[in-house]
């Protein structure tokens, strides 16, 4: 039997689901690794620091291929940081335009909120989610 753990193994060591590690398998993500006389796969220590990169980079935020290319960069260590710095730049963006968005929500879901109604058919609530041309956020 060649080296390596099992998925529960990696799984556990990980912190990824073996079906998501299944998954990532399948999408390349990682490469299939080989398998024991009975059929298991095995994990080895590169494998296992691929799925805590995988996993770290997830738990940011990032999308399947910004870490697809993260990855590559990773594999090869004599190219420019530049592209790694790209892709987190990229992100960052993403992550701001997020923010902006869900602080003009909450913006509005306060402003829902200031009702002194005592019924439903004077509610703010209701008022302001029967007439989308009343939102705020939908003019930013």
């Amino acid at each position: 039997m060649s080296q390596g753990v099992t998925i529960g193994q990696a799984s556990k060591a990980s912190g990824i689901k073996a079906p998501t590690i299944r998954y990532y398998e399948q999408i390349q993500l990682l490469p299939s690794p080989p398998r024991s006389e009975g059929n298991r796969r095995l994990y080895d220590a590169d494998d296992l620091r691929r799925l805590r990169f995988i996993r770290h980079a997830r738990e940011l935020g990032f999308e399947i291929e910004p870490i697809r290319e993260l990855l590559a960069l990773a594999g090869d260590p004599s190219r420019p940081c530049l592209s790694a710095d790209s892709i987190a730049r990229s992100h960052l963006a993403d992550i701001d335009h997020k923010i902006a968005r869900l602080t003009a929500l909450r913006t509005e879901v306060t402003r829902m909120t200031e009702c002194a109604q005592d019924s439903a058919a004077n509610c703010r609530v209701i008022e302001v989610l029967g007439d989308h041309s009343g939102c705020l956020h939908d003019r930013h």
